[in-house]
């Protein structure tokens, strides 16, 4: 069964990216369909997909039509379960699951106001309270996989789950505006950043230029800070 998946710009939407990661980081087939999320045409390339409104939007081959990401994860966890999305071990797979969980409803600082920049980075950028309240949630949630379930290898549990899927948006924001962390979240940037499906689609995303270029901030633009 080959899947269907219908994302927006690569560069900026984070939500794509955790649906792009659930297919191609478990191995399961698909094809990508890229809608006008910045060029204006989103409706109506969605307009055969209700109820579907945004991205990421998942067709399964018998034509299922799944809207949401977290929808998208469940129903991908129920068809493949071979494919280890969720950890297996009880207790991991239950926080996996309520990070995942609190990852798709909360974090609303950073995101409002670091949005998915993968072009370059930004120096000088000013967080707000509220922003570093964030990230010191990231990095409560991440210390406390990475010391209870993740000593068999660099992801939040150990091997990649959907958790992984899940914070990786939240990983490139940290690296894009330059905001403080500890080491356990330096390394599990570093390990996010650093693979090669992630490498893969940032350099997709290049290949599309903006004039003017999304998300100016009041900021000095400079290189991307990884490879």
């Amino acid at each position: 069964m080959t899947y269907d998946l219908y994302i927006g710009d690569r560069t900026f939407s984070s939500w794509s990216l955790r649906g792009w990661l659930m297919l191609e980081k478990f191995g399961l087939p698909y094809r990508t369909h890229l809608v006008g999320l910045y060029s204006g045409t989103l409706a109506s390339d969605l307009a055969e997909l209700a109820p579907a409104r945004t991205v990421p939007v998942l067709r399964t081959a018998e034509g299922y039509v799944v809207t949401d990401s977290l929808a998208m994860a469940e129903t991908l966890a129920e068809r493949h379960p071979e494919a280890g999305l969720w950890p297996s071990d009880p207790a991991a797979r239950a926080l996996a699951r309520s990070m995942a969980a609190e990852m798709h409803s909360g974090f609303g600082a950073l995101r409002g106001d670091c949005p998915m920049m993968l072009a370059h980075g930004w120096s000088g950028f000013q967080a707000s309270e509220a922003v570093m309240a964030d990230v010191a949630r990231l990095e409560t949630l991440w210390t406390l996989a990475r010391q209870s379930h993740g000593v068999d290898g660099p992801w939040l549990f150990g091997t990649y789950s959907l958790a992984d899927v899940f914070y990786a948006p939240a990983v490139t924001r940290l690296a894009t505006y330059d905001l403080p962390t500890g080491d356990v979240a330096k390394a599990y940037v570093e390990t996010t950043l650093s693979d090669p499906a992630f490498r893969a689609w940032r350099a997709e995303g290049l290949s599309q230029s903006y004039d003017p270029m999304p998300y100016r901030q009041n900021a000095t633009e400079v290189d991307w800070p990884f490879p």
